[in-house]
């Protein structure tokens, strides 16, 4: 069991792998000068684009996020996290990169849900272990991937869309 917190959140104690938490909450990031993005506190976030701004788009996020999780759990999946990009135009706050995608969100099999450890995926997931298991180092150029990992990866992204869609 884990305890601890997440960009300045305090997280419930007794946590495992997987576990929901109480309620959505806003993990802000930003982008690093190399490798991936950078975790930050919500008041960082104040600091950097002001408070009134700063509080829009947490909003914006748990809204999204709470609407899209309800309208998924109807079909099945559970949406373990997902990333959404903002940025101004004429200090108007506008969506600025994909989100609720395979490439952007975690999406499990509900009917699998087993806290405790890493869950079945229809989402990168499985690309990104096969990039941990082959020891890329995250610096381009990527390494070629074998026929067999791109077509289960799109096998993977093929099921959520039809599980989102219902087609068949």
């Amino acid at each position: 069991m884990k305890t601890g917190s997440i960009c300045g959140i305090k997280l419930p104690s007794g946590l495992k792998e997987s576990d929901k938490l109480p309620e959505p909450i806003f993990t802000p990031s930003t982008k690093a000068e190399e490798g991936h993005d950078q975790n930050i506190s919500f008041e960082k976030v104040k600091n950097i684009i002001g408070t009134g701004v700063a509080h829009k788009i947490k909003e914006t996020c748990i809204q999204v996020y709470s609407h899209a999780q309800k309208l998924a759990s109807e079909k099945g999946i559970i949406i373990a996290d997902t990333k959404m990009e903002f940025g101004l135009i004429d200090d108007e706050l506008i969506l600025i990169d994909e989100l609720l995608t395979p490439d952007s969100s975690r999406f499990w099999p509900a009917d699998n849900y087993k806290p405790g450890g890493s869950q079945p995926s229809y989402d990168k997931q499985f690309l990104r272990d096969y990039l941990i298991s082959i020891k890329w180092d995250n610096n381009t150029p990527a390494p070629m991937l074998p026929q067999d990992i791109i077509m289960k990866t799109s096998e993977k992204y093929l099921e959520a869309l039809r599980l989102f869609t219902r087609l068949e």
